[in-house]
């Protein structure tokens, strides 16, 4: 079927692998502890769409370049760190308002979109993840290059993460609603998940291209 092979068990591998808590899921529990249902929905459109991005970058080869090339993996890594530690210090030293947290502005809606994405596709080891796990699907026998079956493989893989990504802000969002009504505990929670921030930067570090 269009270049792919065993389908199904693709399917079940990849929903089983998004059940797997990640970088991106304590991302997500994280923003919808801290600042509600919203930040957590939009924290997991932002990686869904960096999955897409990694997707089409994967289907084209340039994941290969990144794979092969140490310079370029270590300066994407080293990125990706410091975007996650400075939000981390960002939510660390912020004051926490409770009226403002529980109606998010457009902007800060936007704002926290792009950094879901940012932070996913400064992450080198999904790329790498894409390269190990897509090709075992692909028919390999012609002669003939083409990004279709990475594409339709990535977008069905980005499709079950995605939907996963918002039952889990929005149940842990919901389950956490009350915690965050008051004032000192919402600091707090805001507080940890600067805490977490940073220490998914420091997991990052730890990435190597032979992950």
């Amino acid at each position: 079927m269009l270049g792919i092979i065993n389908f199904e068990v693709f399917l079940v591998a990849a929903i089983l692998l998004n059940l797997t808590p990640g970088t991106d899921t304590m991302y997500i529990v994280s923003r919808s502890i801290s600042q509600g249902r919203t930040a957590g929905i939009y924290s997991a459109l932002g990686i869904t769409a960096g999955v897409v991005i990694h997707t089409f970058i994967a289907a084209f080869g340039l994941s290969v370049i990144l794979m092969q090339s140490a310079l370029l993996f270590n300066l994407i890594k080293i990125i990706g760190a410091i975007y996650l530690a400075y939000l981390g210090i960002k939510m660390l030293l912020s004051k926490n308002n409770t009226t403002e947290q529980q109606s998010l502005p457009k902007q800060s809606n936007k704002k926290i979109f792009l950094q879901g994405m940012i932070t996913n596709v400064t992450n080198p080891k999904v790329a790498l993840f894409f390269l190990a796990f897509l090709p075992q699907f692909i028919q390999t026998s012609s002669e003939i290059f083409s990004p279709i079956p990475f594409i339709l493989l990535g977008l069905t893989f980005t499709l079950t993460g995605g939907i996963w990504c918002l039952i889990t802000a929005y149940f842990t969002s919901m389950t956490t609603t009350k915690l965050r009504g008051n004032a000192k505990v919402s600091t707090i929670l805001n507080k940890l998940t600067g805490i977490v921030f940073i220490a998914m930067g420091i997991k990052l570090l730890q990435t190597k291209p032979s992950a």
